[in-house]
C-alpha cells in the first residue's frame, strides 16, 4: 500500500510538473520575428516585406525584422531559411526564382525547395510589361513583330539575367513569333530599365511600380502585360493574352515562407494574420493596386498546389530558352 501511495504521489508530482512546464511555456510569438528576403533593399519584393512586416509587428506585438540577404541568385537567402530552426521566428519572401525556377537552372542546389519550406501564403502577383525604347517604329506587340522579322538581329533585349524573368518571357515569345532578338543579361531591374531609356538595349520587361512614371512621360512605350486582365493603372495596354501570346510567362509572385517543420499552429496563425493584412480595403488600395500588384493571399495548400504548377511551367520554360545558371 505504502508503494502504491508512493508511486500514485510520484506521478502526480510529475504531472504536475509537467502541466506547470507547459503553462509556463509562452505564446506564439514572444520575441521578435525575422523575415529574410533574398534580395537588395529597395526593390518591389523588398518594399512590400516592410510594408507587411511592418503591420505583423503591430498584431503580433513583436518585432518584425527585415534582413536582406542578396547574393547567389537568391541562393544565400533561401539557403539560411532551409537551416533555420523551425520555431516561427525566421521566415522568407522570395519570388518564383528561388522555388521553381533555380531547381531548373542548377545542377545541384543547397536546400530542397519542396522539403525545405513550408509555403503560407502567395502573397501577390506581379505581372509585367513589355517596355521598348520609343525610337523603335512600333506601337504595339503586332508592330514589334512586324519589325522584329524584316529587322533580324538588330534588336536587343535586357533581362535581369539568364533564367530570370524577363528572359524566360522574352524567349518564349520569340520562339512562337518566329524572331532573332538579341539577349543582354545585366545585374538586375536597375539597370535593365535605364538601359532600354537610353537606347542600350531597345526592349525589356518590368513592373508598373518601377516604369509607369517612364511610360506616362514618354521615355518608354508598355506594349504588352501579363496576366489575365489588363492593369487599372494602365488600361490601355493589352494583355498578352489580348495580343495572341497567351503562354508568355510575363509575371513574378512574391510568397512567404517557414522552414520545413514549423508547427501547423504557428503556420496557421501566421496565414491569418497575413491575409488579414492583405486584404485590408487601404492595404490594397495604397500598397497594391497602385503600383501594380495583384493580390493573391492564397491559403497554404493552394500555394503548395501552385508551386508544382508553376515549377513544370518553369521547367519548360527554362528548356526553351537555353536558361543555365552562371
Amino acid at each position: 500500500m505504502k508503494l502504491l501511495q508512493a508511486a500514485a504521489g510520484g506521478l502526480l508530482l510529475l504531472l504536475g510538473w509537467v502541466g506547470g512546464a507547459n503553462a509556463q511555456a509562452p505564446a506564439y510569438p514572444s520575441k521578435p520575428i525575422k523575415i529574410v528576403v533574398p534580395y537588395g533593399a529597395g526593390g518591389g519584393i523588398d518594399v512590400i516585406s516592410r510594408q507587411v512586416g511592418e503591420r505583423l509587428s503591430q498584431r503580433l506585438g513583436q518585432p518584425v525584422l527585415i534582413e536582406n540577404r542578396p547574393g547567389g541568385g537568391t541562393l544565400i537567402g533561401a539557403e539560411q531559411v532551409a537551416k533555420s530552426a523551425p520555431d516561427g521566428y525566421t521566415l522568407m519572401v522570395t519570388t518564383d526564382a528561388t522555388i521553381t525556377i533555380n531547381p531548373h537552372l542548377y545542377a545541384k542546389l543547397p536546400y530542397d525547395p519542396v522539403k525545405d519550406f513550408v509555403p503560407i501564403t502567395q502573397l501577390v502577383f506581379l505581372n509585367q510589361l513589355l517596355l521598348q525604347n520609343p525610337a523603335v517604329p512600333a506601337n504595339n506587340l503586332k508592330e514589334l513583330i512586324a519589325y522584329a522579322k524584316a529587322n533580324p538581329g538588330k534588336l536587343n533585349y535586357g533581362s535581369y539575367g539568364s533564367g530570370s524573368q524577363p528572359h524566360l518571357a522574352m524567349e518564349i515569345l520569340k520562339r512562337q513569333a518566329g524572331l532573332y532578338i538579341v539577349h543582354v543579361p545585366y545585374r538586375g531591374l536597375t539597370q535593365t530599365v535605364p538601359a532600354t531609356i537610353a537606347g542600350d538595349v531597345q526592349l525589356t520587361f518590368s513592373g508598373a511600380a518601377s516604369s509607369q512614371a517612364f511610360i506616362k512621360s514618354g521615355r518608354l512605350k508598355a506594349l504588352a502585360v501579363g496576366g489575365k486582365t489588363r492593369l487599372a493603372l494602365l488600361p490601355d495596354v493589352p494583355t498578352f493574352a489580348e495580343s495572341g501570346f497567351p503562354d508568355v510567362p510575363a509575371n513574378a509572385w512574391f510568397g512567404l515562407f517557414a522552414p520545413a517543420a514549423t508547427p501547423r499552429d504557428i503556420v496557421t496563425k501566421l496565414h491569418a494574420e497575413v491575409v488579414r493584412i492583405l486584404r485590408d480595403p487601404e492595404f490594397v488600395q495604397k500598397e497594391l493596386t497602385a503600383k501594380g500588384y495583384e493580390l493573391i493571399a492564397s491559403t497554404p495548400e493552394e500555394f503548395t498546389a501552385f508551386l508544382a504548377a508553376d515549377s513544370a511551367r518553369n521547367a519548360r520554360a527554362v528548356k526553351i530558352s537555353g536558361a543555365k545558371a552562371e
